[in-house]
């Protein structure tokens, strides 16, 4: 949910900006309005500090890189090299001045003939893997081989083996180097932050607004209104006079979301597409669980989900991946409870073990009305996520703008909702065809009503009734597309399973009837196999739920992200 806030107003000498800041770092509660990026040369400075100390071991890694593939690069050429021997640039020099000229050559052994030799001053250096020979002519000659020339040899191959060697020496230099930059990581994230934290403050600091000339300036900033009592104890301290009021829609205040710890885990998403505005909705609760359901539905394998849960404990073992573990964990749970509710576990099919038996009642059905069980229910998910967004549209609109001005939406969202509700009870038996179909014109003309006639109160008839026709058109054709949408989760949920089931078929047939090496072989083509399997899984399980979540969800709910996130000024 989002957070109140309250809106505070300073006003102080122009002289304490400085100090005033900084308390305002230490007590770490209000967002004072300020720049997003540098305004000047000294903020500029502060942000290049920033960054190289976040960088150090970076660029000290890239420098490793760029060594060692310098160090492949002269084994290469030693390599190429090497069948030419070592030899005397100074003795081809000579016999260039005697008017020859030396010509090389390297051909697979199938295409080199023995009767060149005999037919022209040719010499044989190395034999494999390819025929390296030399053919000693004529300066200025053309080549009278069937075969084309190679580049004459700029060194000897120990030349280029001595600066490879000389590379790696360097190599473990610098290697120690990194080792070292590595165990201060530590001490470099806290330059880091203390850098930000000072280009924050001084972002702050200049962002203050000049009176009285110059005399005085004023600021403000908001805090989350659960802290007020303790920031007012914290304020009555300052040398600066200040007020307090709530926020309002129109100060744009920035954002602080108050969720459990199971959605918080999710806020992350919420930010990657934008906050809400000071009067939307936080859509994160609601993220949260179609997310999770629509992850789990795209792996869609028990297994896979295990596999995600011990990933997500190693990364809470790791410094760097930390924070990523419960969400990974969580994630890997989820993927366990659908995949055992689609009864796959590597893409195996448990409702047929004599394990499960007793439970097979709770799988999800292979076929529902004549059609894919999975297909069938991601429909229908689909179906309930949309109307989910309409029914939140429909109160935030009247919240925002009275019952009156939001009668288009209730219009809308009592066809639509009204109608998947009405048909379910049907399909279910509750109520029969004819009462069915009293109760679908019914929703249908006083949905008609708000959509045609009122879904702009005090505008002209004719123009409401224009842009319901428009509007009509325009939600039929993409509620359509958006309830089709839902099937992408059924589609990389199968798309998954059936390249699992590949490599375990794969799997049976190298196997065979067994024996240590089938067994290897076996054990190594599925780990690799759904290694892969799960990697691609993932990555679909990440991407598709999102888009469904960012396009389907939030335009159906009117959701915009349009607000800025709480940042209160701190030193930490």
């Amino acid at each position: 949910m989002i957070s109140k806030m309250t809106r505070y107003g300073f006003i102080l000498l122009s002289g304490d900006k400085e100090a005033f800041i900084s308390r305002l770092q230490e007590i770490g509660l209000v967002d004072i309005t300020r720049s997003e990026k540098p305004v000047d040369e000294r903020s500029a400075a502060l942000l290049q500090r920033a960054e190289s100390h976040r960088q150090i071991i970076g660029k000290a890694e890239a420098h490793l890189t760029e060594i060692e593939r310098e160090i492949a690069a002269f084994e290469k050429e030693a390599d190429a090299l090497r069948p030419w021997g070592e030899f005397d640039a100074s003795g081809m020099k000579a016999l260039e001045q005697a008017g020859y000229k030396l010509h090389f050559y390297a051909v697979p052994a199938k295409k080199f003939k023995a009767q060149w030799a005999e037919e022209y001053p040719v010499q044989v250096i190395a034999e494999k893997p390819l025929v390296h020979f030399v053919a000693v002519l004529p300066a200025g000659a053309d080549n009278p081989l069937p075969v084309p020339e190679i580049p004459e040899p700029a060194r000897s191959y120990k030349a280029a083996e001595a600066d490879a060697e000389r590379l790696r020496e360097v190599l473990r230099k610098e290697t120690a180097k990194v080792e070292d930059l590595r165990a201060r990581s530590e001490e470099f994230e806290a330059d880091t932050q203390r850098d930000i934290a000072a280009l924050d403050a001084y972002l702050a600091t200049v962002a203050a607004n000049p009176a009285a000339e110059n005399t005085i300036v004023t600021y403000t900033g908001y805090a989350v209104s659960d802290s007020d009592a303790a920031l007012k104890e914290q304020l009555d301290g300052l040398d600066a006079y200040w007020y307090a009021e709530p926020a309002k829609v129109e100060d744009a205040p920035p954002i602080a979301l108050k969720n459990n710890r199971f959605v918080r885990m999710f806020e992350v998403l919420t930010d990657m597409y934008g906050r809400p505005s000071y009067d939307g909705f936080d859509p994160t609760p609601f993220l949260s669980v179609f997310f999770l359901l629509f992850f789990a539905l795209c792996m869609g394998d028990a297994g896979y989900g295990i596999i995600l849960i011990i990933l997500g404990i190693l990364l809470g073992r790791s410094k760097g991946m930390k924070d990523l573990s419960p969400l990974v964990i969580t994630l890997g749970v989820g993927t366990v409870v659908v995949g055992f509710f689609l009864h796959t576990f590597f893409s195996m099919n448990i409702a047929e073990w004599p394990l499960f038996e007793p439970v097979k009642g709770i799988f999800l059905p292979d076929k529902i009305a004549g059609y894919d069980g999975a297909m069938v229910l991601s429909l229908i998910i689909g179906v309930l996520h949309v109307c989910l967004a309409l029914i939140i549209k429909t109160i935030q609109a009247t919240r925002n703008h009275g019952f009156l001005h939001s009668l288009g939406t209730w219009g809308w969202t009592l066809l639509i909702v009204g109608g998947v509700i009405v048909g379910a009870f049907a399909l279910a038996g509750v109520i029969d065809a004819a009462l069915t179909k009293w109760i679908i014109i019914g929703l249908g003309s006083v949905s008609a009503l708000g959509i045609l006639f009122f879904n702009t109160p005090g505008r002209n008839p004719l123009i409401n009734f224009g842009s319901g026709l428009w509007d009509t058109y325009n939600t039929a054709t993409g509620l359509l597309s958006d309830v089709l949408s839902y099937l992408r989760l059924y589609a990389l949920g199968l798309a998954g399973a059936m390249l699992g089931y590949a490599f375990n078929d794969l799997g049976k047939m190298i196997l065979g009837d067994g024996g240590v090496g089938n067994w290897i072989f076996f054990i190594v083509i599925l780990v690799i196999g759904h290694t892969l399997n799960i990697a691609m899984c993932a990555l679909g399980a990440f991407v598709h739920p999102l888009r469904l979540n960012f396009l389907e969800f939030f335009k159906n709910s009117g959701y915009e992200g349009t607000g800025r996130n709480f940042r209160p000024l701190t030193n930490k």
